[in-house]
């Protein structure tokens, strides 16, 4: 079957959708008249892919306001002033706060997968915000009536039915964003806050059976918002052994934007599950220039020096535009990108096998 290949996310929206998105925002279109535009973007990501011979296709979360915002768009019990999360070119995004109970996920995934699903009859691959991430909502200082124990009952019943209900729609695979988890040691380098994220995940995790974790998966970066990373910097040393703890069957790691992939690999290497498969990430959405298919096999041969091609498969570092508003990357840049680490994966696929 050759090294299996997938892509992480989320694809710059076209120009129309950007467009319907501002007139929704300032009122000049209705709700349904911009759920027109996110359907055919969905339609036209999905066409493009199908084109490139993706085997696996994602819808480009061309619907989400973001990779986390999804769940808690509309919530009313929120306030603006949350976690701030800093990148390195001096911009930030800020996470709300919950300002009371109870929780719940006002939108499930499988919205959007079941959408997807109307316009191919393909494998998806549907991703999910780790119940890590929105942990964070809750605020240091607690909520009268509504304590911490409760919140996180509540978040780990939702993140459940969030991963389920997408399993149970279909999905090739589930994915769980988890791009907090290397920023959490920039924020606490003795590793608790990684500790705990880890610990919550797997609360969730660990309600499924082995069959289903194998269709689920977690994906790490350093982020990546207008071309620029929250936590490049820290040591993947840190991350990656504790990563590999959580009970799932794929990772999907970044590596084309590290400074020593080879070190790297020998960490995956040396933590990496047995039953478990390592999607290494061959292409930068951050940098301006296409991969050439030549430079993605070789950093898929580079790899397989170190992980046994049987649990070895390629990815993108990262979604090419998480934000709504991102706009850093085109659409077209995106998809050369694809194109590359479609072809690069064969031709590693041939060199391995032949």
């Amino acid at each position: 079957m050759g090294i299996p290949t997938e892509p992480i996310g989320s694809i710059p929206r076209p120009p129309a959708l950007l467009t319907a998105l501002a007139d929704h925002a300032a009122g000049r279109i209705t709700a349904d008249e911009l759920a027109e535009h996110q359907d055919k973007a969905v339609a036209d990501t999905i066409a493009r892919l199908t084109q490139l011979g993706c085997p696996v296709l994602v819808d480009g979360e061309q619907s989400k306001p973001s990779f986390v915002g999804y769940p808690i768009n509309g919530l009313t019990n929120l306030s603006p002033d949350g976690a701030i999360i800093p990148f390195a070119d001096g911009h930030t995004r800020q996470l709300p706060h919950l300002t009371s109970g109870p929780f719940s996920y006002q939108t499930h995934a499988d919205t959007y997968l079941k959408a997807a699903q109307r316009h191919t009859t393909s494998p998806i691959k549907q991703a999910v915000i780790a119940p890590s991430a929105l942990s964070l909502l809750y605020p240091a200082g607690g909520i009268p009536g509504y304590p911490r124990e409760t919140f996180i009952a509540d978040l780990l019943d939702a993140a459940e039915a969030d991963i389920r209900g997408c399993l149970d729609a279909g999905a090739h695979v589930v994915q769980l964003d988890f791009t907090e988890g290397r920023l959490s040691l920039k924020l606490d380098p003795s590793g608790g806050v990684l500790d705990a994220f880890i610990a919550l995940n797997n609360q969730v995790l660990e309600r499924f059976t082995p069959e289903e974790r194998a269709r689920i998966g977690v994906h790490t970066c350093p982020g990546g918002d207008q071309d620029s990373t929250h936590s490049l910097d820290i040591d993947y040393a840190g991350l990656l052994p504790k990563l590999f703890q959580l009970q799932a069957g794929n990772f999907y790691v970044q590596l084309a934007s590290e400074p020593d992939p080879d070190r790297v690999l020998t960490i995956i290497a040396t933590h990496l599950p047995a039953g478990a498969r390592a999607f290494i990430g061959v292409t930068d959405p951050i940098n301006p220039t296409p991969e050439t298919p030549d430079q993605v096999r070789d950093r898929v041969l580079a790899a397989a020096r170190h992980i046994p091609p049987a649990q070895l498969g390629t990815c993108d570092d990262c979604g090419f535009s998480p934000f709504a508003d991102d706009t850093s990357t085109s659409r077209d840049l995106a998809f050369a990108k694809i194109a590359a680490r479609l072809e690069g994966t064969a031709l590693a696929s041939d060199a391995l096998t032949g």
